[in-house]
């Protein structure tokens, strides 16, 4: 039996968790026919360009705001989450955030996302 060592460990895919939700997100609404996935990456391509992110991406904050964003303006063209629902969600979200003591897990209030 080997032993992984330290220097051999694989890095991680993703640097955080939200990184790999939106991700999984995006894979599995285009598996249930939400959109096809050629729109997903000209939308995508899109937003990066106006983002001026011509660089090679790492796969940090910079690319996976790029790929929440461009969810976002696909499902709100599908009718499915309209921009003035996604800002109020952010809202909301942001709100239980910062009023979460750190180390707890971050809820929305039942009425907040009724």
């Amino acid at each position: 039996m080997t032993a992984c060592l330290p220097d051999s460990a694989p890095e991680p895919v993703f640097l955080h968790p939200w990184h790999a939700q939106v991700f999984a997100l995006t894979v599995s609404l285009n598996e249930a026919g939400h959109f096809s996935w050629p729109n997903w990456v000209a939308q995508f391509s899109q937003v990066l360009a106006r983002h001026g992110l011509d660089k090679d991406l790492d796969g940090g904050d910079d690319y996976f705001t790029a790929w929440l964003e461009t969810l976002e303006m696909i499902l709100a063209k599908d009718g499915a989450a309209s921009a003035p629902d996604v800002e109020r969600l952010r809202g909301d979200w942001e709100r239980a955030y910062l009023e979460t003591p750190h180390g707890d897990v971050v809820r929305l209030a039942a009425s907040q996302n009724a």
